[in-house]
């Protein structure tokens, strides 16, 4: 066994059981506006929680350095991981390089209460290993076409919330947010899904919440 993979093992056997700490996975295609969602949350709870972010670049660390600018939380708790593979390789099948990155987090600013995930961005098929977090969201943005929910796969049918992002680009793209919502429920089976726009907050409150209940169910289960 490598040492990465000791300290996992140990991490897992000494401290996960007595974890408090929410690890909510967020996933989507590139540009359908993760890291703003990651912002919006950041903001509307930074008040009420104690709050860490990782990011997942493949060669950069262009979304860490984005959140530090937003200046949503004190920098070192915004933390980047350059993965140099496919973004749902570093989530999903090996999520060695994650994983020590989110336990250092938590370690170094203990007591977290939210540490936020963020995957590089991927297609429909992106999952995250319920090793690496305890609930995840899937992003999506209207401007992929409104038959984009109804594309289906993993993302957006085994998510705990999938979030629909710029409404407001419907128009523009001849969708029908109606037939989205209703594409959506069916593959998701009645799953919750919240339409969004995220850079003026519409939709937001619901995301809160939705979050918020995650983490009830994660100190419930803990």
């Amino acid at each position: 066994m490598s040492r990465d993979l000791q300290t996992i093992e140990h991490h897992h056997h000494t401290s996960d059981e007595r974890r408090s700490t929410l690890r909510l996975g967020i996933a989507g295609p590139v540009g359908v506006g993760k890291s703003s969602l990651i912002a919006t949350i950041c903001r509307a709870l930074a008040g009420e929680l104690r709050i860490g972010v990782i990011t997942n670049d493949i060669y950069t660390d262009e979304d860490a350095r984005f959140l530090k600018s937003e200046g949503i939380l004190p920098e070192e708790r915004i933390r980047a991981v350059e993965t140099g593979a496919c973004p749902h390789t570093a989530i999903r099948d090996d999520v060695t390089t994650n994983l020590l990155a989110v336990e250092d987090l938590e370690h170094d600013f203990a007591p977290l209460d939210l540490v936020l995930v963020e995957s590089g961005g991927d297609n429909l098929t992106a999952t995250f290993s319920p090793a690496l977090v305890d609930a995840q969201l899937f992003v999506l943005d209207v401007a992929g076409g409104g038959d984009v929910a109804r594309k289906g796969g993993p993302g957006i049918s085994r998510a705990d919330l999938l979030v629909v992002n710029k409404i407001d680009l419907a128009a523009h793209v001849g969708a029908s947010l109606d037939v989205m919502a209703k594409d959506a429920a069916r593959m998701r089976q009645g799953g919750p899904v919240v339409f969004t726009r995220c850079n003026v907050g519409d939709g937001v409150d619901e995301v809160i919440v939705n979050v918020l209940a995650a983490r009830t169910e994660a100190l419930a289960r803990a």
